[in-house]
């Protein structure tokens, strides 16, 4: 289960995972503190076994010293779902900023495709050059959180419009980290998806058979090559009944990337098929198919990732975008977003 080779391409990941996805059981101890579980009911009984923690979020774990009010994070979402819908209705930005490596170009794409009307303090909140630097992070936040804005301005979004409307310091100072973990969250989430699913879909993706159905497509790059591979839970007493493997103090990590590969799932795991989505009305009620978690602790931002990815695949297939190198063997790093690391140019 290692490498899958998908038509005329192989991904080849990090070690680590190689090390996972070679593993028979389903259920099996990672360290002396971690177990590991790939197991579909077991997976779903552990999600449900009690209200996900705020800390194993990472959008609305604490920020600023302070947990994230519950109102706040409601406030987020519909932000970001307003600012999402109505940036893709505007003309995509020129197609040579899709050029170069992905998928942080497809992430600087999608980020100027949907925030590009923000003053400049807060988009620089979530430049790569800026988030990759404590220093420079600390500054943009400081600038951010005494930016005054103005409520007629135009082109600003209802994520900015948060930051500005805070009414005390530690509002702003949260509004700030929102800001950035929810668009990163979506821009780094859509951008690896539609990377992932360029690379699946090889130098074939200019058949008409290919473009079909792009919905389909991307399901299927979920089962593959999930960028949400892993969950993670703290340990606890709640999960030391549903198995003999997991004490009190172990940790649980729960693997929807090894369970989308496992043959007793899926026929022929390891082949990239979007055809085996034909007639699939909920793909996410598929059986052990968990690309955004399980009910009661689903991605908050689901409803916006399949989407936005269709809409960057067709700019990017309209552009002719193409894979500059590597041509048949690229890696997938060990990073907590699963993506195939790849060069592309425009209209090659």
């Amino acid at each position: 289960m290692a490498t899958a080779t998908t038509r005329s391409r192989t991904v080849v990941f990090a070690p680590t995972i190689r090390d996972l996805l070679a593993r028979d059981e389903k259920v099996f101890r990672i360290d002396p503190a971690k177990v590991g579980v790939s197991d579909s009911r077991l997976m779903a009984e552990i999600v449900a076994a009690r209200p996900v923690l705020s800390t194993e979020r990472s959008v609305y774990k604490p920020a600023a010293g302070a947990e994230i009010p519950h109102d706040s994070a409601t406030r987020t979402i519909r932000a970001l779902g307003q600012d999402a819908v109505a940036g893709s209705r505007k003309p995509p930005p020129p197609a040579r900023g899709m050029a170069g490596a992905w998928p942080y170009a497809g992430t600087s794409y999608l980020r100027r495709w949907l925030f590009s009307g923000d003053p400049l303090p807060v988009s620089l909140l979530s430049k790569r050059g800026v988030t990759r630097s404590d220093t420079l992070s600390r500054l943009v936040d400081r600038a951010a959180t005494r930016w005054p804005g103005s409520a007629d301005q135009d082109g600003r979004t209802a994520l900015a419009g948060l930051i500005r409307d805070a009414d005390d310091p530690l509002d702003r100072r949260q509004a700030v980290a929102m800001y950035r973990r929810a668009t990163a969250t979506l821009c780094d989430g859509v951008a690896a998806l539609t990377g992932n699913a360029l690379w699946l879909m090889g130098p074939e993706r200019d058949r008409p058979e290919q473009r079909a159905d792009l919905t389909a497509i991307l399901w299927e790059t979920l089962r593959l090559l999930p960028p949400a591979w892993m969950l993670y839970r703290n340990g606890g007493a709640a999960y030391t009944a549903l198995h003999p493997e997991i004490r009190p103090e172990d940790d649980v990590a729960l693997f929807p990337l090894l369970m989308h590969r496992h043959p007793d799932y899926w026929s022929d795991p390891l082949e990239f098929r979007p055809e085996r989505w034909d007639g699939v009305t909920d793909p996410e009620k598929a059986p052990a198919f968990m690309p955004f978690g399980f009910d009661g602790a689903r991605c908050w931002a689901k409803h916006l990732i399949v989407p936005l990815a269709e809409r960057l695949l067709t700019v990017a297939l309209d552009s002719r975008l193409t894979v500059r190198g590597p041509q048949q063997e690229a890696q997938v790093p060990l990073r907590s977003l699963l993506s195939v690391r790849f060069e592309a140019q425009v209209g090659a």
